[in-house]
């Protein structure tokens, strides 16, 4: 099976710990969407957690609705989770000198992720991340 993985890396001033509060809270996934394609969330659990399941209002084109299942879950080290098509985004986590080394992944090494590539959507996803890891940094480092 062909390895598909496209990754973003962000050194964010700020603790593991309010990046990942960030993250495994399934309204925030709406503020630091950088694709824009996230509306807003469907009936979900406050903190995300192993095996948790949580649903976003989506808009790729269409709209439609989106469950993704929590399969990776370390506190402040890292998180990840899947939709139906066993596609996997993740961030992993690690404090360095000077905050957080914060790297997001999107893994669509499944065999129809060759379909991604032909669609440019692979690409596109490294932009998209980018901009995600810039919207976590502005939100945990401004003061609230």
């Amino acid at each position: 099976m062909a390895q598909r993985i496209v990754t973003a890396t962000r050194i964010i001033p700020a603790p593991a710990d309010k990046i990942f509060d960030l993250l495994a809270d399934p309204e925030g996934h709406i503020r630091i969407d950088g694709s824009g394609s996230v509306l807003s969330s469907k009936s979900n659990p406050q903190r995300l957690s192993l095996g948790a399941k949580f649903s976003m209002h989506m808009k790729v084109g269409i709209p439609y609705t989106v469950t993704n299942t929590v399969s990776t879950y370390e506190e402040n080290k890292a998180i990840a989770w899947h939709h139906f098509a066993h596609f996997v985004w993740r961030y992993d986590l690690e404090e360095v000198e000077g905050g957080t080394k914060v790297t997001e992944s999107f893994d669509y090494s499944k065999p129809w992720g060759v379909f991604l590539s032909l669609t440019g959507t692979a690409a596109a996803n490294q932009k998209n991340m980018e901009a995600t890891l810039e919207k976590i940094e502005q939100i945990v480092t401004t003061a609230e």
